[in-house]
């Protein structure tokens, strides 16, 4: 599959360990590095999710043996993508990002691999998607959504400073605005009005740049009550 401005795309080295074709439409992203039994615990709670969509491991170039391909096939692992140049979550991101795209899934789904995160509630981010939104914002501060162990500095932090910024920024109400579970379209993902395969992209701020360039450009956006543990 062949998209606007593709040649211009700039993605780190990595590698493609593809254990099963493509099965479903939308693609769930893990982004991983050293996280150990912990990862692989994740993995096998979440095995009942491969029915409903393909589960996709973005490691950042794990050194602990988590990565082990059998141990990842024995959890319904669908593909592993190991980054192999120099970068950080940002550089994760957009290798696993161009990857899922060219793969033809129409939506992509990112969560942490550090056990945090509620994947049980990855099925209402397919809804969402499903439903035409394109921009899915898991929040821990809607009705339904929950915290454990937030530091407090955190809290205040995000609630004085980081969402009424983003929200200035964007334009949509956003609660959650440093909160990585999240949902992307297809769509969103290949804009070349906000063209995201740049190396400017090397951290967090990719996640900030969606959430604002979304909302602006007038993308159908969501927030969804998640938890966070």
């Amino acid at each position: 599959m062949k998209f606007e401005n593709e040649e211009k795309w700039e993605l780190p080295d990595f590698e493609t360990h593809e254990f099963s074709p493509k099965q479903h439409k939308y693609c769930v992203c893990i982004f991983v590095i050293n996280e150990g039994e912990k990862f692989h615990k994740q993995l096998k709670s979440m095995q009942y999710l491969s029915k409903e969509i393909d589960i996709i491991i973005a490691d950042g170039g794990s050194t602990d043996g988590s990565m082990n391909h059998e141990k990842l096939k024995a959890f319904d692992v669908n593909t592993l993508l190991i980054k192999k140049s120099i970068g950080k979550l940002g550089t994760q991101m957009r290798m696993a990002y161009a990857w899922a795209l060219k793969r033809g899934y129409e939506g992509v789904v990112v969560i942490d691999g550090n056990g945090k995160d509620s994947f049980e509630d990855i099925p209402n981010f397919i809804a969402k998607l499903d439903e035409g939104y394109e921009h899915i914002q898991g929040s821990r501060f809607i009705l339904g959504g929950h915290h454990e162990n937030t530091p407090l500095s955190r809290l205040i932090g995000l609630k004085v400073l980081h969402v009424p910024l983003m929200r200035l920024a964007s334009g949509f109400k956003y609660t959650d605005t440093t909160n990585g579970f999240r949902a992307y379209s297809a769509k969103l993902l290949c804009d070349s009005r906000i063209a995201i395969f740049r190396e400017i992209f090397d951290g967090y701020e990719l996640h900030y740049y969606l959430a604002v360039k979304a909302a602006k450009l007038g993308f159908k956006c969501i927030e969804i009550p998640v938890t966070r543990k």
